[in-house]
């Protein structure tokens, strides 16, 4: 099929059948969301930049992990060397960026391109050079930077030296390159996140060893590891990064804050869980599987201890946090990054006998996760076993964030829909993305519900601007709004471009004075 004939069918797709199924559908009532409601797009520094040598950039720790033996852990035995190759192409993709009218744009910094060996080296003003001019080009078109710090990635030297996150030593590195980061871009970065889901790269990368730096041990180990511990490494390396966290805060706090008028938070990956059964041990199970997972990190940051139901079956296993740690948790955070693709039932194991799985020990909190009860899916299942589509866990992980930690400011700040690569499909049919526009119009009305029950949400991220590097799967999974072709790198707008274009136009309409409740936009179904 020719180029022309290809944009002329996308072209009738979008004038014509968008609208016919819009009209069939429920309308989405965007006066509920606040008049300063952020819509943007995510990105994160290994999945998208490439350039994995480049102007003196260091060996990140998932550089060494697809080089060497962890290259055979990825399904299609690829890398993030070029990625997508946004560190080159950055001005083309911040023309797409705007092209969506987003008012913000969520992207992470490469450690080992700025610091490539951490505190021990020299700063690579290159790399410092490149995350100037991506802000400034960002800030040219109108849109904001949400800048993560540690997401998934960092230099390779801090696990060579000692070890990565189980020494005590990585609080001063991070604090170095928190610092570093907070000083250089701090004068037009307004949103600092600290770390990306540390509630899964601990249990991945310390616990079943399929994450680097690859540790693990005993029955919790999923794959072959050299050395670990299971059972005792990934409270050691939580406890670390929760203090990390808290370090850049309060250097963020003491030193920047004020000057700058900016707010630093923390991104957690939730997953609702719903109690298999009505009885009281399931349910139990359920709040232990939210404690062992999300709560984890969020209760010290918070309320500046674990959760009791940690404490309590854990014991002398959970570090424990001294008077002058407590201290400096208690400056905790402006805001809690979500982000959400999912939900599980939970059965008990604690009480109740369970084959093996994950979460069945007594470390993980005594619990099975299932997608279905009696045959039936929690939700729309999908080629993926771990990605069921559950929008009503949207509102419902809001709502608990918002009573748990009394209404802390909240983003979603990652929700999307991933879909197999499937080298049979025409470019066409990569296009025609009907069933990631239902997924994101159904989750931001469940979003929206949880707003007029009062949760103090200020933003919405899609996951994701393109197509990209998805750690062990590889390119077999996309989420884009815009295809890429991995031979060529060329992006092609998806149908959900345009569908998430006109979403945050009708917003913009609602939000203006006079008009806010007169426009709708309605969702396809």
């Amino acid at each position: 099929m020719g180029f022309s004939t290809l944009l002329l069918k996308t072209l009738v797709v979008e004038i014509v059948l968008l609208p016919v199924l819009a009209a069939l559908s429920n309308e989405l009532d965007l006066s509920q969301f606040p008049n300063n409601f952020l819509f943007g797009t995510a990105s994160s520094s290994y999945q998208y930049e490439g350039a994995y040598k480049s102007d003196g950039k260091g060996p990140s720790n998932w550089d060494n992990f697809t080089h060497g033996p962890g290259r055979r852990r990825i399904l299609d035995g690829s890398n993030g060397d070029i990625a997508v190759d946004h560190y080159h192409r950055y001005m083309e993709d911040i023309d797409l960026i705007e092209d969506l009218k987003v008012n913000i744009h969520r992207l992470s910094i490469s450690w080992a391109r700025i610091l490539p060996k951490g505190r021990f080296g020299e700063v690579n003003w290159a790399g410092i050079g490149f995350y100037n001019n991506l802000i400034d080009a960002l800030l040219l078109k109108g849109i904001q930077s949400f800048v993560t710090l540690s997401h998934y990635d960092y230099p390779q030297e801090l696990d060579d030296r000692y070890r990565g996150w189980l020494s005590p030593q990585s609080q001063e590195d991070f604090a170095f390159y928190a610092d570093l980061c907070f000083k250089t871009f701090g004068d037009r970065v307004k949103y600092w996140v600290t770390f990306n889901e540390p509630n899964s790269i601990v249990p991945l990368g310390y616990r079943s060893g399929l994450f680097p730096p690859c540790r693990c041990s005993g029955s919790l180990a999923l794959v072959n590891c050299r050395e670990g511990d299971s059972e005792k490494e990934p409270f050691v390396a939580a406890h670390n990064i929760i203090l990390s966290h808290a370090a850049a805060v309060d250097i963020y706090r003491t030193k920047y804050q004020t000057e700058q008028g900016g707010r630093i938070g923390i991104v957690l990956q939730h997953e609702w869980y719903e109690p298999i059964s009505n009885s009281t041990v399931d349910k139990l199970a359920t709040e232990r599987a939210r404690s062992f997972t999300f709560n984890w990190f969020l209760d010290p940051i918070i309320f500046g201890k674990y959760p009791t139901e940690m404490e309590d079956i854990l014991g002398s296993l959970l570090p424990k946090f001294s008077s002058n740690e407590q201290e400096k948790l208690k400056k905790g955070l402006d805001f809690i990054g979500i982000n959400y693709y999912t939900a599980f039932y939970v059965q008990d194991c604690m009480y109740s006998v369970c084959k093996s799985g994950h979460g069945v020990s007594r470390t993980e909190g005594s619990y099975i996760k299932s997608g279905e009860r009696n045959g039936t899916s929690i939700g729309e299942p999908t080629s993926f076993s771990w990605l069921n589509i559950y929008p009503e866990g949207m509102e419902k992980t809001v709502t608990y964030v918002k009573d748990r930690y009394n209404n802390t400011p909240m983003f979603i700040t990652e929700n999307g829909y991933g879909e197999q690569d499937n080298p049979n499909f025409t470019l066409e049919e990569h296009l025609h993305d009907f069933k990631r526009i239902k997924y994101m119009g159904d989750h931001i009305e469940a979003l929206l519900a949880a707003i007029r029950k009062g949760a103090d949400v200020r933003g919405y991220f899609a996951w994701s601007l393109l197509d990209n590097f998805e750690w062990i799967y590889g390119y077999t999974i996309r989420y884009g709004f815009h295809h890429v072709d991995y031979a060529t790198l060329k992006r092609t707008s998806r149908l959900s471009a345009s569908w998430y274009k006109q979403f945050i136009a009708k917003h913009k309409e609602t939000s203006l004075p006079g008009m806010r409740g007169q426009e709708k936009l309605v969702q396809i179904t």
